[in-house]
């Protein structure tokens, strides 16, 4: 187990959430992660970290791993202009994690709530997600309902949007 992990998992134990956690090789992709998610019942979940043209605003933008995010849309209903994915170096500055370990997870290393949070409306219609815990070995899957106790724990904004 990685401190990314052990990290997640001790904040999550303060918080008394439960989480089953399944461990697999690492994966950078949801195509590469799929293979290893057969058997999980949950909604898996693909997180986007994207940054504003000026690089002075980021973004979190959490949605069904199967959904196809149009950055277009998704700048359109945060009232930005254009977005592109953040460099890998912005990724470990604000959320502590590497390309193909992005997660909400991560929104703790965000103390000062740099980072905006945006979920796709539809997600919270699952009884239960998956995530990346900061490191792409593992996935944890916890109740939406204690996924939002997390959210509301980092202190951010919780902004719905539609994918």
């Amino acid at each position: 187990m990685t401190e990314r992990q052990q990290l997640i998992l001790d904040v999550l134990a303060q918080l008394q959430i439960a989480f089953e956690r399944h461990d697999h090789p690492a994966v950078a992709t949801v195509t590469e992660a799929q293979a290893h998610w057969a058997d999980i019942d949950a909604a898996h979940c693909k997180n986007l970290f994207l940054r504003n043209q000026k690089g002075d605003r980021h973004y979190l933008v959490i949605l069904a791993a199967a959904k196809r995010a149009d950055l277009r849309h998704v700048a359109e209903q945060v009232g930005d202009g254009k977005l592109s994915f953040a460099s890998p170096e912005r990724m470990l500055k604000y959320l502590g994690v590497t390309p193909g370990s992005v997660s909400p997870f991560g929104l703790i290393h965000d103390e000062a709530c740099h980072v905006r949070v945006y979920v796709d409306r539809d997600l919270f219609q699952a009884e239960r997600v998956s995530f990346h815990p900061n490191d792409n070995t593992a996935t944890l899957v916890l109740t939406c309902t204690d996924f939002q106790r997390f959210l509301a724990y980092t202190g951010h904004v919780v902004r719905w949007i539609v994918v």
